[in-house]
């Protein structure tokens, strides 16, 4: 089965709580036959006027070089969510191409009301481990110009069962913080099965909504 190439929108480096420099990551995944990857730190409104610039230009950089898309991006962590909007804004405005909000995981203390926030901001490109979703939210959701993560991060893929009965719009992400985060096309398969997922969707997933989210950042 021709899976493609591997596209992760969702990754973590020393400017937040990763183990590697932005380099360093893209060019393991690289290795990994990674089409395209995202940095997205964490940020919130401390740090983001350090973080996205030089995330910004560290991706503008390697672009330059190497067989890989980067794309410079963020992961609006554990604000308070009536600020999620002004913030992702604020990230695009910086040079963010992808916004990424922490959701409702349910092993952090997130605070409620974060999932339905990232949904309505109408900036907001991927809700992040949503955890055990409500009803509403996801039908919301599936309304909305937002794709709802199935993650393979431990912990966090609690929820993926919940968001891949609910949910209609997905992206696979690994949240990778360390090297041994990143998967492989064939390992993401798996996780899109273990979510729940029929084999025809689990390739979509994998595969076509990459293309889709890909296509919009570009064009942003």
């Amino acid at each position: 089965m021709n899976l493609g190439k591997r596209c992760d929108f969702h990754t973590h480096t020393i400017f937040s709580d990763g183990e590697l420099i932005p380099t360093e990551l893209v060019r393991r995944a690289k290795v990994m036959d990674h089409k395209v990857i995202a940095l997205t730190d964490h940020v919130d409104a401390s740090n983001i006027e350090f973080v996205v610039p030089n995330i910004a230009k560290v991706s503008e950089e390697l672009n330059g070089h190497w067989d890989i898309t980067v794309i410079p991006g963020v992961e609006i962590t554990h604000v308070p969510p009536e600020t999620i909007k002004k913030l992702a804004i604020k990230a695009k405005k910086l040079g963010a191409k992808i916004v990424v909000v922490h959701g409702e995981t349910p092993v952090e203390p997130v605070i409620p009301g974060t999932n339905r926030s990232a949904i309505e901001s109408g900036e907001v490109d991927i809700l992040a481990h949503p955890g055990i979703i409500e009803k509403k939210d996801a039908e919301l959701a599936n309304k909305s110009d937002i794709f709802l993560e199935i993650t393979a991060r431990g912990g966090h893929n609690i929820g993926n069962g919940r968001v891949a009965l609910l949910g209609e719009n997905f992206i696979l992400n690994t949240d990778t913080h360390s090297p041994n985060n990143l998967i492989t096309q064939d390992f993401a398969y798996k996780v899109a099965l273990g979510a729940g997922l029929s084999e025809e969707d689990a390739i979509k997933v994998i595969k076509d909504n990459p293309k889709i989210l890909l296509e919009k950042i570009l064009k942003s």
